[in-house]
């Protein structure tokens, strides 16, 4: 059976991704994502009415937008419980961003909640029947509870979203799925990520390093995923450790659903070893500690700034980042110039600044190897600034295809 899918946004980079599958009497949405660039950048609207929506997960440029469908059409919305937890707490958040940045708002605290009751929840390994077509959940190895959607009709379609193959301590890798049709992220193609062990000792290193000189060290993270990674790797170091921001309830969420986390027995211990931030008096203490972790992730937000202003000023201290800071954001300033906007204001950081890699999806090798394991006939990549880069290790055996924004095409489900 022919089905046309399109790319509403995602296809050639990073952020906002959407894409549209048509047949079979129906009209699917996967994925609706804004890019929380200055001012958000939105994927193209969907003609005509959507049927059925699936989400892989819950980070904003795969969720972010997803309440100006489901909320204003009343569609199902497929996804795991624990995404759909999370993705109600990311897109209150993202509305309290564009009223604080002045940005106008995509959609209504109402047209959420309308999202979470039109929620259809599902684990790995559920298939549903949607007419012809039945869809089969796989880990996506990205974040907890995030999936990979399989379409089965006469063939077999893996669309990916977001995925990890190598094994986190908080979540076990994708495995390949045996498909005729692969749509796959390529968000590091060209690019291998360091190895995993001596990251995670380099980064441990130098925790030691500036907690014997007197300072303090501060690790902004994203709340879902990384804030729990950094907590079970420093979770036996014995240092006094606070965390602050959306993390503390995104781990609360992790643990009501242990059955998306490697190990919930280590990441309660995790949990136990941390001093959680509730209120002001507490980030005061917190500043008298060693280690503190915090949203935002790439300091444009949460409590990250008022830490900034305090500890930006003495050498001792150190900014760690552990994630990926996009343009425009504070913390790709930080990297290339040194300053950050506070307050309006461009201020230089005079603390220590080191990154580290600890990205949770697959490298150039890894997602290569994937694709071998899953076999297919046509590959489809997308969610990528570099997309031509897998041509070489990919166009002798596959059918690669490259799609753009708005431009359809068809392919045998």
């Amino acid at each position: 059976m022919k089905m046309k899918f399109c790319f509403l946004g995602g296809a050639d980079m990073v952020g906002r991704m959407a894409m549209t599958i048509e047949g079979d009497n129906k009209r699917m949405l996967v994925e609706y994502g804004i890019s929380p660039t200055k001012p958000p950048e939105y994927p193209l609207v969907p003609e005509g009415k959507i049927d059925h929506v699936f989400l892989t997960h819950s980070h904003l440029d795969h969720c972010g937008m997803i309440p100006s469908v489901c909320g204003r059409n009343n569609c199902e919305l497929f996804t795991t419980p624990l995404t759909a937890e999370i993705a109600e707490l990311m897109m209150m958040d993202s509305l309290k961003i564009a009223k604080a940045e002045g940005y106008p708002q995509p959609y209504t605290p109402e047209e959420i909640s309308k999202t979470m009751k039109h929620v259809v929840p599902l684990t790995f390994n559920d298939t549903i029947e949607l007419g012809n077509i039945d869809v089969t959940l796989h880990s996506a190895g990205h974040t907890p509870g995030a999936t990979m959607f399989e379409f089965t009709g006469d063939n077999s379609t893996l669309y990916t979203g977001d995925i990890h193959t190598e094994d986190q301590k908080l979540v076990l890798g994708a495995r390949p799925v045996q498909c005729k049709n692969l749509f796959i992220e390529g968000t590091y193609a060209g690019r291998n990520h360091p190895d995993k062990a001596e990251t995670i000792s380099r980064f441990i290193a130098k925790i030691d390093e500036v907690i014997d000189r007197g300072g303090i060290v501060i690790i902004p993270c994203f709340a879902v995923g990384r804030t729990q990674e950094i907590m079970l790797l420093l979770k036996n170091l014995g240092y006094d450790m606070w965390v602050d921001g959306m993390g503390r309830s995104v781990t609360n969420l992790f643990l009501d659903y242990p059955e998306y986390i490697r190990n919930a027995k280590s990441l309660k211990a995790a949990k136990r070893t941390f001093n959680e931030i509730r209120n002001a008096s507490m980030r005061k203490k917190a500043l008298e500690g060693q280690i503190i972790v915090t949203t935002g992730g790439m300091l444009d937000g949460g409590p990250v700034l008022h830490y900034l202003r305090t500890l930006k000023d003495d050498p001792k201290n150190a900014i760690l980042l552990v994630g990926y800071q996009a343009e425009d954001t504070n913390g790709r300033m930080l990297m290339e110039k040194g300053c950050i906007n506070l307050d309006g204001e461009i201020v230089p950081v005079s603390c220590e600044l080191q990154k580290f890699d600890f990205s949770a999806h697959a490298g150039h090798d890894q997602l290569v190897q994937f694709i071998r394991g899953c076999n297919p006939e046509n590959v489809v990549i997308m969610h990528s600034d570099n997309r031509e880069l897998m041509l070489p290790d990919l166009e002798d055996d596959y059918n690669v295809i490259l799609p753009e924004v708005g431009k359809p095409f068809e392919l045998d489900v």
